[in-house]
């Protein structure tokens, strides 16, 4: 390993809206494809419901509706990211997952004051990447409560 790479930080890549996040690999406990998503009366618009994952209830947070953009289309051409917050087994809903990344720590920005409030409100860095900005999500700034109301 270079020792440029000896100072990086390791993120699983995600798309939502065309916009690619990083997730530190830290924080990721698996990633799968959506089966059999059951609703849940009267929770928050974000919440697409729950799944059973390896006998375990895993509530599926959908990252679209959460951010305030349009839902997914087709859900089933949606992934899932597992990770763990507060205790709590989540699935984010994302459009897609893409590479396993290394990036230098060195490289990281602060966010760019002129990003969309929604990316910037949930970024907590960025890398810049041939062809755009990766984002480097704040899981746990992301599943605030407070963050719904970028949608009003």
């Amino acid at each position: 390993m270079s020792a440029a790479m000896d100072d990086a930080t390791t993120y699983v890549t995600v798309s939502i809206a065309d916009q690619i996040f990083g997730i530190e690999i830290g924080r990721v406990r698996e990633v799968f494809t959506l089966e059999k998503l059951t609703t849940v009366p009267l929770s928050p618009p974000e919440v697409a419901g729950v799944l059973n994952l390896r006998g375990r209830i895993v509530t599926a947070i959908d990252m679209r509706t959460r951010l305030g953009l349009p839902p997914c289309a087709d859900l089933s051409k949606a992934m899932a990211v597992g990770i763990e917050h507060k205790g709590e087994a989540l699935a984010l809903i994302v459009d897609r997952v893409g590479d396993v990344m290394p990036l230098a720590e060195a490289k990281r920005e602060t966010t760019p004051v002129t990003l969309d409030p929604r990316w910037a409100s949930v970024a907590e860095g960025v890398h810049r990447l041939d062809g755009g900005l990766l984002l480097i999500l704040d899981v746990d700034h992301a599943l605030e409560p407070s963050i719904s109301a970028l949608a009003a």
